[in-house]
């Protein structure tokens, strides 16, 4: 008798254990995606920015006509993404599309004097930098799920309710752009 309430006791805690984990398995990944839909909010506003912007600029770049394409099929491309993964690599692409767009600006002093153009430029900054602070987020939630699926030993209970690693929102290309020191030249 006494075996079998140990037995029963045991048993009564590891589930309990495998409820537990469980549980903060789903929490996190709910976390993840929360963190995503912040990141989404700042998306569609950055989207609804980037036509007015090409707007502005076709008048002055009729020479970086190409860059205007990029962009805007990139945002095309964003804007059909569905899956969290798909919009990870279409924004990166799109804001590859955006910093091409500000280096052609450098050569048309006029746009750059625009006051339209130069408002557009501070709320996409704007937007930018909300963005990189949801992108932290969202990679700081990501991670914690990201470790919870690879610790012993909720790896057990996440493998078998298919929890796995998931991808971060990262820079992408644009990394080893920013990591590289200015090139200063006289």
């Amino acid at each position: 008798m006494i075996i079998l309430l140990v037995f029963l006791a045991l048993l009564f805690v590891i589930v309990m254990m495998v409820i537990s984990i469980y549980n903060r398995l789903v929490r996190l990944r709910n976390n993840r995606e929360q963190a995503f839909a912040d990141i989404d909010v700042q998306l569609r506003q950055r989207h609804d920015l980037i036509p007015q912007l090409v707007e502005t600029v076709k008048g002055y770049m009729v020479h970086e006509r190409g860059v205007l394409t990029e962009i805007t099929e990139a945002r095309a491309n964003a804007m059909k993404a569905s899956t969290i993964n798909e919009k990870i690599a279409a924004e990166t692409r799109l804001s590859t599309a955006l910093d091409g767009l500000r280096v052609s600006v450098e050569a048309y002093p006029d746009l750059k004097a625009s006051q339209n153009f130069m408002d557009l430029q501070n709320e996409i900054s704007d937007v930018e930098n909300k963005l990189a602070a949801a992108r932290r987020f969202f990679n700081s939630a990501t991670k914690e799920l990201n470790v919870a699926v690879e610790m012993f030993p909720s790896n057990i209970i996440a493998a078998m309710f298919n929890f796995r690693r998931e991808m971060m929102f990262e820079l992408g290309e644009q990394r080893a752009t920013i990591e590289q020191p200015p090139k200063i030249s006289f």
